[in-house]
């Protein structure tokens, strides 16, 4: 593929530019102001009348929101996920300029607004390519079949001569082309078929799917030019940042703010709303400063001597609720999964063994904290964002200022990084609010402090296991009990996990075992649940892999063939019933497409010990640890090697990992991604907790919020990806929850401590 690609500058914010495509027109980033200063000067979504639709047509062919065809050739294509370094820019548009036959030499990428006339723009759940694939692929067939409909109009013959490839459409007899800029204008002016009627290409035909592309944005990130949220500046605007309530429901009691008006320019003090349960993504509450600049809103904060009315939950502490999930999951809850009798089958089993696995609240710790920009004026509001949901930030921004959405314009930047957190909108709701209070537009900028203490955290949990062992050592009975507050209780008064939430590895646990129960247990949450980064799957893995290996080494047994002995046969479980279940959400697609699939599980499993050369492990002299998971319709095996270091302390030294996602359009950023989910994954596992104590979060920075650094990460890394023609799965989150297991079982065969409870370095340390 040519390496000519259009650019995508970061700073778009100063030359913003309009395309009208499908009615509607779209701010996007420009190739020509690379080095400009961000200003905001951008265009939002308008409605277009009809003499703009005939303009539009005139301007070549824009049969959707996404693709527009323009008589110079240039094919634009929208971009309507969040780009945050996982690539999407650079797949997605890939994905439909091969479906049209478009030269990636000739395409421009734009990022969308935030507007539902895109469907779902949501960046969570890695859903951005396994849920939309086809939709995005019929996106560029659309434009492809307009193109060649009009060729074949101009040269009188039947479409089905021709084709589209390399940017102009052939007619295969008389060797006869057009460019696609040639036929912009008359494709332009054609009925856009209905989707029945159009034929997406056979996949060998898809040119550079699956083959290495070039990150597209690299040379943005690498020269500074690209525009994150804190990158924005507007004329008149004021920095704000917030002293939040330390304890979820904390009011302010009092506070001096003319201490803080002191400080040299701070220019206004603001006491936000307290907020009510259901938190959502209200405002915390709290007193917000806002200065010329952050340095002055900052030293304004730190003198207002806030006194709080703690509220609630000020009781929280994290070893007595250890305790209260302890007790929990030691009797029975809600029974969600049962295949055969598992209670039975327990009480007349020749051995049972049982464990009890605890993960801490976890905090995201993105490398850009939580930012926005906001401008109010005239009745509209325009919101610039590193947000991962554009139409949340929207929604929510219109309900905050009374306003309708159509009035809210939210343009998403690029992201530091996100992992979930910046698909919360309460640094929306800030932005707005100040920027309404203040009468002119505000940055609210989130300090490390800020987005330790003050998050939506990862949820903490407790997992009991009990297997039943017959007289040969097979397991016949499992029980499952786990005990966690639900994200939902952010969103409403639930205090157990549901069926969506225990999908995430118990639910669509494919074992073999003949009887099975899994029970939700209750657990009340003290501080704002959020999803994170492979969400409850981080710690159903660790207890699922982890009690997996204990059984093995009671029987005295490799733990890979007791994990592909409890796995079962390779099978696919497409209903229900296989699985013991009232329903399966499986992350919102149908069982009959993406089933739990064993094979496949197990195929990752064989591959990846193949390729540690984990028989040999014990005649080398090295201590592995193996994992296995299912998460968002992919499948992934980890493999950590575990040493001691000559200072005594446990590392982490080479790790490999084998995904089965299905079909990979950027096997690139599959790579990177898997790289980094064993960076995620190995922070989770020897370092990263959040505590409480009296209702506050007690880490601040990471310095006591730890994460793996350069000299931890494990010395190599190997990836690979099985070759599928399976649909795709999901990519960003499926690499970590086997990761902490592997280390944890890892460590157990080099030190004979069983780790039952996250981080390890606490556990061995106790």
């Amino acid at each position: 593929m040519s390496n000519r690609h259009t650019l995508i500058a970061r700073r778009t914010f100063l030359a913003g530019m309009n395309l009208a495509v499908g009615g509607l027109a779209v701010g996007f980033f420009s190739s020509d102001s690379l080095a400009d200063e961000p200003t905001g000067k951008l265009s939002g979504p308008k409605p277009t009348t009809s003499s703009q639709a005939e303009e539009n047509s005139a301007r070549g062919l824009n049969p959707n929101v996404f693709v527009h065809v323009a008589p110079d050739g240039l094919v634009t294509i929208v971009c309507h996920r969040s780009e945050m370094g996982q690539g999407i820019r650079s797949s997605l548009p890939v994905l439909i300029a091969d479906e049209l036959g478009a030269e990636m030499a000739r395409v421009k990428i734009v990022q969308a607004d935030g507007d539902p006339v895109y469907g779902d723009q949501n960046t969570d759940g890695s859903n951005s390519v396994r849920g939309i694939y086809e939709d995005m692929r019929r996106v560029g067939a659309t434009a492809r079949t307009m193109l060649v409909a009009a060729a074949a109009k101009r040269w009188k013959v039947s479409p089905d001569t021709c084709e589209a490839s390399g940017h102009v459409v052939l007619h295969r007899p008389s060797q006869r082309k057009l460019g696609f800029g040639e036929l912009a204008l008359e494709a332009g002016k054609l009925a856009v078929p209905k989707p029945a009627d159009v034929k997406l290409r056979p996949k060998n035909e898809l040119r550079n799917v699956g083959k290495p592309l070039p990150l597209l944005d690299g040379p943005a990130y690498v020269n500074g030019s690209a525009v994150f949220g804190a990158d924005i500046r507007l004329p008149g605007m004021l920095t704000a940042v917030i002293a939040r309530p330390p304890i979820v429901g904390a009011k302010v009691a009092k506070y001096d703010a003319s201490r803080a008006l002191a400080v040299p320019g701070v220019k206004r003090v603001i006491e936000l709303p307290a907020p009510k349960a259901p938190y959502v993504f209200q405002t915390w509450g709290g007193i917000a400063v806002l200065a010329e600049n952050t340095w002055a809103a900052m030293k304004g904060r730190a003198a207002l001597e806030i006194t709080w009315d703690e509220g609630e939950n000020a009781s929280y502490d994290s070893e007595q609720y250890r305790k209260t999930l302890s007790a929990s999951v030691a009797s029975p809850g809600t029974v969600l999964r049962s295949v055969g009798d598992a209670e039975t089958a327990l009480t007349k089993a020749a051995r049972v063994l049982e464990a009890e696995y605890h993960v801490p609240h976890l905090s995201h710790a993105p490398m850009e904290p939580p930012v926005a920009v906001a401008r109010v004026e005239g009745g509209t509001c325009e919101i610039w964002a590193p947000t991962q949901h554009p139409q949340a930030a929207r929604g929510t921004a219109a309900q905050v200022l009374g306003l309708p959405p159509e009035k809210v314009t939210v343009h998403v930047t690029f992201l530091g990084g996100g992992f979930g957190r910046k698909s919360k909108a309460d640094f929306i709701s800030e932005v707005v609010l100040l920027a309404k209070e203040a009468g002119v537009p505000v940055r609210v900028q989130w300090t490390r402090e800020d987005d330790i203490r003050n998050g939506y955290y990862h949820s903490v949990s407790a997992q009991r296991l009990t297997a039943g062992l017959d007289e040969n050592g097979k397991v016949v009975a499992w029980r499952h009990r786990t005990a966690f507050p639900p994200i939902g209780s952010t969103f409403a008064p639930v205090n157990r996990p549901s069926l969506g939430d225990l999908q995430q590895g118990v639910l669509d646990l494919g074992i073999g075992v003949p009887n099975i129960r899994a029970e939700a247990c209750e657990a009340n949450a003290h501080v704002r649940i959020g999803w994170m980064r492979s969400v409850y799957n981080i710690f159903h893995a660790f207890s699922v892999n982890s009690f997996i290996d204990e059984i093995a080494h009671a029987r005295s047994e490799d733990p890979r063939d007791v994990l592909l002995e409890v796995l079962g046969p390779p099978r696919v479980m497409k209903t229900v019933q296989d699985l013991g279940i009232e329903k399966l959400p499986n992350y919102g697609q149908p069982l009959e497409k993406h089933p739990v699939n064993v094979a496949r599980l197990r195929g990752v499993i064989e591959r990846v010990t193949e390729l540690s050369r984990w028989s040999d492990r014990k005649k080398e002299g090295r201590a592995l640890g193996l994992a296995a998971h299912r998460s968002f319709l992919s499948y992934v095996a980890v493999v950590a090697s575990v040493v001691r270091n000559p200072d005594g302390k446990i590392a982490v030294d080479e790790a490999w990992i084998v995904v089965d996602a299905g079909t990979v359009i950027n096997p690139d950023r599959v790579k990177a991604q898997m790289e980094g989910s064993i960076i995620f994954g190995t922070s989770i596992a020897l370092y990263s907790g959040i505590t409480m104590k009296g209702g506050a979060v007690e880490q601040s920075n990471f310095r006591d919020y730890r994460l793996a650094r350069i000299g931890e990460a494990p010395r190599k890394i190997h990836v690979e990806i099985v070759p599928s023609e399976e649909a795709p799965g999901g990519i960003g989150e499926p690499g970590v929850p086997p990761v902490a297991p592997a280390i944890a079982n890892a460590v157990f065969a080099l030190t004979g401590t069983r780790v039952r409870e996250l981080p390890i370095a606490k556990a061995l340390k106790a």
